[in-house]
């Protein structure tokens, strides 16, 4: 028979009180453990960003990683040829295009090198001769092999200091020089003269290194009294005509190269954001990689800003950091020149998506400097698209930006919590792209995932700039891989 509680003394009651007071906190302390536990696993596999973070400063953040030269490395600081840390922002020829203008200009980068590729085994290119370069038409917004990034280096003796948009995707190294026979473009500095530098030679017709042309710019060279002529077009109509010849080309105050080949351009035509010229960083024998072999073993590194107001850098030598993950180069057998990767799979939040590795295999994949947005084989994007707006079903959705078919209004949040991305390759590894790597905003209610789908699944994956943002991207050519470091810069 039961005791009535009436009956049961009072310290026994208070025994009990106490007894499931403590059941009753402990339970609830379980549920919060195991609330604060699902907080924990979802900052685990997901960003938490300011909105105000999302647009670029009007000034100049410059990188907190110092910039270090010795016997075995050249560093060059690193800026965005738009944004306030550049001296080209501040001149009228270089106005800053639109989000817009910029990723029409990015489509028909990414067009041309599909073409390159697609087209290289039966047409051997089109040929720009010097001769019929001015029929050639150039328009506004027509992008130079293009890029965003730029870097000072000086050029000739006494040396000239030139900005120059540096590409991975480019072989010839070139700058627009004096008496600009034809045409040439606005640019911030002086255009360079190679009557006024001692050490400037021309390269004759019948030099092997000439007939090397066919390679590094997919044009056959001509000829013009005896003296080499390149000629290399970008993406939508841009092109450089003029000289081939060697000059000496100076890093830092170190480090200084006679006799390096570049394009001395009496004929050029484009948009190129009030740069000087190109520095063409790709895998041919005529680039300034391969040309500086000797000294730096074909090893390179480069960590592009977290916007465009801040500084990165492009470093010559020196070794990679200790927390480097390395995956294999492989080679594009249509575009030797590139800088091919074989990636396996693609993360969002934690989760890999459903996408066959033949996917990648099928396209191959290129990363490359001068591309603004990763580009997806078709699958790989849908999947990708798919997992991204389900995660981010909370924000609401704004109309398409160009190229970019998800973008989300944050005009109402001071903080957005955006699921991780990582890419995984064939070595084993998988490298998580930077917060700042995964939007693209035009404004803040316009801020759209930074990836886009090829149309063809035989297209080319390219891996974009914006996705490599605050990673050290450390080459080995002599070792035949890359490596990708978080934290690389600011």
């Amino acid at each position: 028979m039961a005791t009535p509680v009436s009956s049961v003394p009072l310290t026994m009651k208070c025994f009990l009180y106490a007894y499931f007071l403590c059941l009753c906190l402990l339970s609830s302390s379980e549920k919060g453990y195991a609330l604060e536990g699902r907080k924990v696993a979802e900052s685990h596999h997901s960003h938490s960003i300011e909105v105000s973070s999302l647009l670029p400063s009007a000034s100049c953040k410059h990188s907190t990683k110092v910039l270090s030269n010795n016997d075995n490395k050249a560093s060059l600081k690193v800026v965005h040829k738009h944004g306030p840390c550049s001296k080209l922002s501040q001149d009228e020829a270089s106005a800053a295009p639109t989000h817009t203008e910029i990723l029409l200009q990015d489509q028909s980068r990414v067009k041309s090198i599909h073409s390159r590729l697609s087209n290289s085994k039966t047409s051997g290119g089109k040929d720009v001769k010097v001769t019929d370069s001015t029929t050639i038409p150039a328009k506004d917004g027509s992008t130079v092999g293009s890029g965003n990034y730029i870097v000072t280096v000086g050029l000739g003796t006494p040396k000239k200091d030139l900005s120059l948009i540096f590409d991975t995707g480019s072989d010839i190294t070139w700058t627009q020089c004096q008496p600009c026979a034809r045409s040439c473009y606005k640019q911030k500095e002086q255009i360079f003269d190679p009557s006024q530098s001692t050490s400037y030679t021309n390269i004759s017709c019948s030099s092997s290194i000439c007939n090397s042309l066919t390679s590094a710019t997919g044009n056959t060279p001509s000829c013009a009294s005896s003296t080499c002529v390149y000629g290399i077009q970008y993406g939508d109509s841009s092109f450089s005509v003029g000289f081939f010849g060697t000059e000496k080309l100076t890093l830092t105050s170190t480090d200084a190269f006679n006799n390096i080949y570049f394009g001395c351009g009496q004929n050029n035509q484009g948009l190129f954001g009030g740069s000087a010229g190109l520095l063409g960083l790709g895998r041919d024998k005529l680039s300034l990689v391969s040309q500086t072999a000797q000294k730096y073993n074909k090893i390179f590194s480069y960590c592009l800003p977290s916007s465009s107001s801040s500084t990165g850098f492009l470093t010559f030598g020196g070794s990679a950091s200790k927390n480097a993950k390395f995956t294999p180069l492989s080679t594009i057998s249509a575009g030797p020149s590139f800088y091919g990767l074989d990636f396996t799979g693609i993360s969002v939040g934690g989760k890999k998506l459903a996408i066959s590795a033949s996917v990648f295999s099928t396209a191959g994949a290129i990363i490359d400097s001068g591309t603004v947005i990763t580009r997806l084989p078709p699958a790989a994007y849908s999947a990708l698209r798919a997992s991204f707006r389900n995660l981010m079903s909370k924000y609401p959705m704004a109309k398409a930006l160009s190229i970019l078919d998800t973008c989300y209004d944050f005009s109402s949040y001071t903080t957005i919590s955006v699921p991780k991305i990582g890419f995984s390759f064939s070595s084993g590894i998988e490298v998580d792209i930077d917060a700042t790597g995964i939007l693209y905003a035009s404004s803040i209610s316009q801020v759209c995932l930074a990836f886009a789908g090829n149309s063809d699944a035989t297209d080319v994956f390219i891996f974009g700039n914006v996705q490599q943002k605050t990673l050290e991207v450390f080459y080995d050519g002599s070792a035949g891989k890359v490596g990708f470091a978080p934290g690389g810069c600011s």
